[in-house]
């Protein structure tokens, strides 16, 4: 594998998308040299790079001074690095430096602090609001798998729509999501039994009875507060006429997790929480 041919370089303005393949470039145009196996292309709202297999870190987000792909430039929940694309020899690895969760094919949540092995071919990675503004981040690899400072104050990102939720409320929420929190493949809430164990060790173990149906209550009342027509802002797919399938109780609570993790209500750090020490 001969990488020297290509090095990284930043893509010429004819890209306009990774989606179809890599990029063949029009009749009047200088055509890219061929890529390397491995080589992964990354193209956000205006700036795009290719980068052959090599170690390298791609930076994105608002910070169009100090990124190598700005995004959301305009955008304040963006934070100003949201995340890197970094190559580990032969592989490639997105992660999550940023307050929104970034949404991956399959409905997959990257969340905060978290990194996944990026796969062969394309990958779209939108972060944002459907209700608001969505970025997207495309990405492309090349042959499939091979073996900072946040600024000044007055710059800080802004969390768009996040939820208050008292310290008992938050608690139970995280015990519920702790499969999304620690970023597991095809997350599920949890039983309400584990949920109630969690609270009974917990420093709320002795305001209340905590079993199964305490633990739902509370969750209940959260769906029932965030679902409520005067609610700012409303979380849609929380009431039972809202939601089809089955099992319905399961939807609902997953509808609402992922509102929160959205919403950067909860996030990784949360997990600290459940240590009985806490």
């Amino acid at each position: 594998m001969n990488t020297t041919a290509f090095p990284p370089l930043i893509l010429p303005d004819w890209v306009r998308s990774l989606a179809a393949g890599v990029p063949e470039a029009p009749a009047n145009a200088v055509p890219l040299p061929p890529a390397p196996l491995g080589t992964v292309f990354a193209l956000g709202e205006e700036v795009g790079w290719a980068v052959p297999p090599r170690p390298f870190e791609l930076l994105f987000g608002r910070d169009e001074d100090n990124v190598n792909i700005p995004l959301g430039v305009k955008d304040k929940r963006i934070s100003r690095v949201h995340g890197r694309l970094v190559c580990h020899g032969s592989e490639w690895t997105i992660r999550n430096e940023g307050r929104l969760p970034m949404l991956l094919p399959g409905d997959t949540m990257l969340l905060s602090g978290h990194e996944r092995l990026i796969e062969h071919s394309y990958t779209p990675v939108y972060i944002g609001d459907l209700a608001e503004a969505v970025h997207c981040l495309e990405i492309r690899l090349i042959g499939g798998r091979r073996t900072p400072d946040d600024g000044a104050a007055d710059d800080e990102t802004a969390v768009p729509g996040k939820h208050d939720l008292s310290e008992v409320e938050r608690l139970v929420l995280t015990s519920l999501a702790q499969r999304y929190l620690r970023g597991l493949p095809r997350p599920q809430p949890v039983a309400w039994r584990q949920v109630a164990d969690d609270m009974r060790r917990s420093r709320f173990a002795g305001d209340r009875n905590w079993n199964e149906g305490t633990a739902a209550r509370v969750v209940a009342g959260v769906r029932e507060r965030l679902s409520h027509p005067e609610y700012r802002p409303r979380v849609a797919g929380l009431l039972r006429d809202e939601v089809f399938g089955e099992p319905l109780g399961n939807a609902l609570n997953d509808n609402l997790i992922r509102a929160l993790l959205q919403s950067a209500t909860l996030d990784p750090r949360d997990l600290d929480r459940l240590d009985p020490e806490d």
